[in-house]
């Protein structure tokens, strides 16, 4: 409600310009409480049916296992905790375990580095039948010391200057501004390598055989990668820049696949891994780059008769993106994306969610407006977006929220 509040001021201070000043603070604030009370968010689904994480919960071989990478801006472990209990709920995992493991994550060539946190959770039904294992990357412990070079113009001899609106915007993008600067330079190759060893651990066994509070690099070429692979199910959940981060760090690991295990590849291989991305950034951040090495060879990686079906790393790998058209920072993946720039050796299929997840307000006449903030950050809170990672779209498990809020087109080949 807080930020009802500031937009109540905003609208005071228009309607006295405009000669309304009679109009007082109590009034405008009922006015956009009373338009939030009737839910008219846009809710468009265009893509295949997806089953989201539920059907995978129950496997009487394997585990379900989901990892999660934030955008921009310094984040502590935990950030997704809130996340985190509301899809617990959508899944019907009220039992949680009473510590977090935590693994401060390295390089396997330099044990020097500290490439952040790895908070591992693990949630289960009321009769233990349902379990699922939820990892958090922390990452942004690799660009905090770089943006100390903008901490000056957060303290007091440069804020105070600032209207306070004004400081709150520049505090919050001296925060998150530099993090897809620093991503292109030196950094980048820390991130993925973060992301790879978080994927890594993920591919061990049990929650009981998981380290805790240890520095430590993990190795895909271990004996119980592959064996887990073969039953275990994944999934990926990003933010903002973690998109980029994801996508990045698995073509990474495909150009490194021929000095992997065997056993290990060829596990990879079966499996189809979806990556639901929250404010995805995959088209704004590809600007200025290469082509990935493999490109504009789907048929030939991805089809069972193409050529080099062999030589794919995934069966499939399901992108579903969510973009709010009111965030300034989020993009929908047009026709023609995948094809050529991303890595064909993925697999990768598209569906798009347009979904406002920040509230549009009618600002009295002066026009309709939502909070670009508010249409960044809300992805990881709104009922529908959880719902469709829960339980996707299409299939006999979806949400009432999704079917009855949201609109889907199907695609066929």
């Amino acid at each position: 409600m807080k930020h009802i509040v500031n937009i109540s001021w905003l609208l005071i201070i228009a309607a006295q310009l405009s000669g309304c000043a009679s109009l007082g603070k109590g009034m405008a604030e009922a006015f956009l409480e009373k338009q939030q009370l009737a839910d008219t968010r846009l809710c468009e689904i265009w893509g295949k049916s997806f089953k989201g994480l539920s059907p995978f919960l129950n496997s009487k071989q394997g585990k379900m296992k989901v990892l999660m990478v934030h955008g921009v801006g310094d984040h502590l472990p935990g950030y997704s905790t809130q996340f985190v209990e509301k899809l617990a709920k959508e899944l019907d995992l009220p039992v949680m375990s009473t510590q977090y493991k935590n693994i401060t994550l390295t390089s396997r060539l330099d044990a020097s580095k500290n490439l952040g946190n790895l908070r591992i959770n693990r949630l289960l039904s009321k009769d233990r039948s349902k379990e699922l294992l939820f990892y958090e990357l922390t990452w942004s412990v690799i660009t905090a010391k770089q943006k100390e070079v903008l901490a000056y113009d957060n303290s007091g001899e440069y804020s105070f200057r600032r209207a306070e609106v004004n400081n709150m915007m520049k505090k919050f993008s001296n925060d998150t501004g530099p993090d897809p600067i620093i991503y292109l330079g030196e950094s980048r190759e820390d991130i993925q390598v973060s992301f790879g060893q978080s994927f890594c651990w993920m591919t061990k066994s049990s929650w009981d055989d998981l380290p805790d509070d240890v520095t430590q690099a993990c190795s895909f070429n271990d004996d119980s990668a592959a064996a887990n692979i073969q039953v275990d199910q994944y999934a990926f959940i990003s933010h903002s820049l973690g998109s980029r981060i994801i996508i990045d760090g698995m073509q990474r690991i495909a150009s490194l696949l021929d000095k992997r295990d065997v056993d290990f590849s060829e596990a990879l291989k079966t499996k189809e891994i979806p990556i639901y991305m929250m404010s995805n950034q995959l088209p704004m951040l590809q600007l200025g780059r290469k082509l990935p090495d493999v490109s504009n060879q789907k048929s030939a990686y991805c089809q069972p008769n193409g050529e080099k079906y062999n030589q794919r790393m995934l069966a499939k790998t399901p992108i579903i993106a969510f973009s709010d058209p009111n965030d300034l920072l989020s993009y929908a993946i047009p026709h023609g994306f995948v094809e050529k720039y991303l890595d064909s050796r993925l697999c990768i299929d598209v569906t798009n969610i347009n979904i406002n997840v920040a509230t549009i307000l009618d600002a009295f006449g002066l026009g309709k407006f939502a909070n670009p903030i508010d249409a960044h950050v809300g992805y990881d809170t709104d009922d529908r977006v959880v719902a469709l990672i829960a339980k996707g779209i299409g299939n006999k498990n979806t949400a009432n929220v999704v079917n009855d809020r949201c609109r889907w087109v199907e695609t066929i080949e």
